[in-house]
């Protein structure tokens, strides 16, 4: 399975903030959308994503007032990446090897949406349940022994 599968049954809607967004209002649009990212957008490109990571250090590093803290502040600025043709399993290594449980998937210039790891695990629980079935209906129609 390639990550243009995963993105495809997840759909690419992307939740997005500016660099020079309140923190405080990306936190309330992560909350409100249920989300645990958003990327950082800036003249039409990305410059950057904020998760739940990146809000805790923020909060814990302000003690808790990030009322004048903006995103461009906090963000990561140069996030790793997807690529649609990577295979899944090459992205789960990335997003281990990284500590990344969300990663944008980038086409060219082009940014196709972001791959969470619950997106991840519910593709291949989806595809182990394909093939599961496929095989269960494989065995059941198998053919009986000739007569003799």
């Amino acid at each position: 399975m390639q990550v243009r599968e995963i993105i495809k049954l997840k759909g690419g809607t992307l939740y997005t903030a500016t660099p020079r967004q309140n923190l405080m209002a990306a936190i309330d649009a992560m909350a409100e959308l249920d989300v645990g990212s958003l990327v950082v957008m800036d003249a039409g490109r990305m410059v950057g994503m904020l998760t739940f990571r990146e809000v805790m250090l923020a909060l814990r590093q302000h003690q808790g007032a990030v009322a004048d803290v903006l995103v461009g502040e906090v963000m990561v600025k140069d996030p790793v990446t997807a690529y649609p043709e990577m295979e899944a399993n090459e992205l789960r290594r990335l997003m281990i090897e990284k500590h990344s449980r969300y990663l944008p998937v980038i086409d060219g210039d082009l940014l196709m949406g972001v791959i969470s790891f619950l997106d991840v695990a519910k593709a291949v629980l989806e595809e182990q349940s394909f093939e599961n079935q496929m095989l269960k209906n494989y065995i059941k129609n198998w053919p009986d022994e000739p007569q003799a």
